[in-house]
C-alpha cells in the first residue's frame, strides 16, 4: 500500500475545487469514517442538525435517521414510525406544516425503542407544534427536544367528543341517554388530566303482573375524584377508581329498562333490566319483578338492586349487588308482607333495600336511589341536570313499588325517590320507572294486572378541559 504525506492540497488557482480520485472511489478516514463522492458520510456522528425534506408528508410513513420533516394533517391524522433498531446519536425532526396538528394529531410511534425511557407513543395535538428525537440508548429510548417546551407540543388536557356535551366551570361533561361513543382524540401531556369521572347507570328492571313485585332499579357506579361533593346522599358509594384514557373511541352501553309483566296470566314476571358499560365499568340491570309462577317461583329476582317479592306469597326479595362489585351497586329488593294478606315487596334502590310488604293489602315502598352533584351548600350538578330532582341534588335509580292486593282500599304506594315507578290503586296497572335514572318498574293492583316497565339507564362523563 503506498502511502503520502502531505501538509496541505490546495486548487491550482485561487478558485476552484480540489478533486481527490475519480467517481466513484471512496476515501476511507482512519478513525472509520467515510465519505463517498455524492456526499455520503458514516462514521462522523451528527453535530445535531438535519436534513429538512421540504416536500410535506400527507401520509403516515417510516423516519430516516438525519431527516427532518414537514408532516401535513389537513385531511387526516398521520402517524410518523421513528427508525427501526436506532444507533446512538440517531436524529428524526418533525414539524406541524399548516397548522392543523391541533385538528387532526402527528402521533410519532416508537417502532419497539423507549421514548423518554417508556412504552409510550408520542403524539403532537397543538397547531404549530414541533420537535426533534436524538436516540440516546436502549434504556431512555429517544428523547425529545421540543420546538418550545412540552406545553407548546401537547394538550394541557383531554379532548374528546360524543353524547350530549355541556360545560361546568372548568369541567366538560359528556351525557349518554343512548348508544354512543365517548372518542378521545387527544390525551393530556400530564397523565393525572387523563383521569375522567364517570356514573354508570343500568337500566330498571319491569315489576311483575298479578299484584307483582316491584322492579329492581339498575345498578350505579360512579368516581368523582376531580370534584368534592361533601353532602350527597349517594357519597356512600362513592370510592371507584377513576377511568385513564387513550387517545380511542369508548363505545357506550346505555341499559333499557325491562319491561313490566302485561297481566297476571300471560308474562308472570317482569323483565331484568339491561346493562350500561363504559370502558371496564359495567352496571347491571335491575331484578324484574316476580309475578305467579316465574323462574324464580315467587320470589324477587336479583340484579343491579334486587326486585320485590309477589303479593301474597311468603317469598322474599332478590339480592341486590349481582355480581358483586365494590363500592355496592344496589341494594336487595323486599319481602312479602306477612298474612292474612301480604303486599308485594318493593324493588331495591342504590342507598335502600326494597320496604316489605305490609299484613294489609298495600304493596312495600321502592328503595330510594342515591343523590349525587347537586346544588346544596353551593356545590354546582357534578353530573349534569339529569335524575330525579330533590333537594338540591340529582336523584337515580330508585326501586319500583310493590304490588297491592285486590282490595278496593288499596292506597297507591310510592315507588322510590330516583325515578322508582309508584303501584297505583284499585285497578290501575303499575306506573314506569322514569327514563334515563335507571328507576325499576311498580306494580299493579290485583289479580291479572300489570306492571310498570322499567326505566332506562344513562351514561356521564366528566372530566377538566381547562
Amino acid at each position: 500500500m503506498s502511502e503520502v504525506k502531505v501538509n496541505k492540497i490546495s486548487p491550482r488557482t485561487n478558485c476552484g475545487t480540489v478533486q481527490l480520485g475519480d467517481s466513484g472511489d471512496t476515501f476511507t478516514i482512519p478513525a472509520g469514517a467515510t465519505i463517498t463522492n455524492n456526499g455520503t458520510q458514516t462514521g462522523f456522528g451528527r453535530t445535531g442538525t438535519v436534513n429538512w425534506d421540504t416536500t410535506d408528508k400527507t401520509a403516515s410513513f417510516t423516519a430516516v435517521s438525519g431527516n427532518g420533516y414537514f408532516v401535513n394533517t389537513t385531511s387526516g391524522t398521520i402517524t410518523v414510525t421513528l427508525p427501526a433498531s436506532p444507533s446512538a446519536g440517531d436524529i428524526v425532526a418533525i414539524k406541524d406544516y399548516t397548522g392543523t396538528f391541533g385538528t387532526n394529531a402527528c402521533t410519532v410511534a416508537r417502532n419497539s425503542s423507549n421514548i423518554r425511557g417508556g412504552t409510550d407513543n408520542f403524539t403532537f395535538d397543538k397547531n404549530n407544534s414541533g420537535g426533534m428525537f436524538i436516540y440516546v440508548d436502549a434504556t431512555e429510548g429517544w428523547q425529545i427536544w421540543i420546538d418550545g417546551s412540552d406545553t407548546d407540543a401537547q394538550a394541557s388536557y383531554i379532548e374528546a367528543t360524543g353524547g350530549t356535551t355541556t360545560t361546568c366551570g372548568n369541567f366538560k361533561i359528556h351525557t349518554f341517554t343512548g348508544p354512543g361513543t365517548f372518542c378521545v382524540s387527544s390525551i393530556a401531556d400530564n397523565p393525572a388530566n387523563n383521569a375522567v369521572d364517570y356514573l354508570v347507570v343500568a337500566g330498571g328492571g319491569g315489576a311483575g303482573g298479578d299484584a307483582g313485585g316491584g322492579g329492581g332499579a339498575g345498578g350505579v357506579r360512579f368516581a368523582s375524584g376531580t370534584f368534592c361533593m361533601p353532602t350527597a346522599p349517594a357519597n356512600p358509594r362513592a370510592g371507584g377508581s377513576q377511568v385513564t384514557v387513550t387517545a380511542t373511541a369508548f363505545p357506550i352501553t346505555v341499559g333499557g329498562g325491562g319491561p313490566g309483566a302485561s297481566d297476571g296470566a300471560s308474562q308472570p314476571n317482569g323483565t331484568d333490566g339491561s346493562n350500561s358499560v363504559f370502558s371496564t365499568i359495567t352496571s347491571t340491570g335491575g331484578g324484574g319483578g316476580a309475578g305467579v309462577g316465574g323462574p324464580t317461583g315467587e320470589a324477587g329476582r336479583t340484579g343491579g338492586s334486587g326486585s320485590g317479592s309477589r303479593a301474597n306469597s311468603c317469598s322474599t326479595g332478590g339480592a341486590g349487588n349481582t355480581p358483586p362489585v365494590s363500592p355496592s351497586q344496589g341494594m336487595p329488593g323486599g319481602n312479602t308482607g306477612s298474612p292474612p294478606w301480604g303486599g308485594a315487596g318493593g324493588g331495591g334502590g342504590m342507598m335502600v333495600a326494597g320496604g316489605n310488604g305490609p299484613a294489609g293489602p298495600s304493596g312495600g315502598p321502592g328503595g330510594a336511589g342515591g343523590g349525587i352533584g347537586g346544588n346544596g351548600g353551593g356545590f354546582p350538578t357534578a353530573f349534569g341536570s339529569n335524575g330525579e330532582s330533590s333537594g338540591g341534588f340529582r336523584y337515580y335509580a330508585g326501586g319500583g313499588a310493590g304490588g297491592s292486593g285486590p282490595a278496593a282500599d288499596a292506597p297507591t304506594t310510592p315507588g322510590g325517590l330516583g325515578g322508582g315507578g309508584n303501584a297505583v290503586g284499585p285497578g290501575g296497572s303499575g306506573n314506569d320507572g322514569t327514563s334515563n335514572t335507571g328507576g325499576g318498574g311498580g306494580g299493579g293492583h290485583g289479580n291479572d294486572i300489570g306492571g310498570g316497565n322499567g326505566g332506562s339507564g344513562i351514561v356521564v362523563i366528566r372530566y377538566r378541559f381547562q
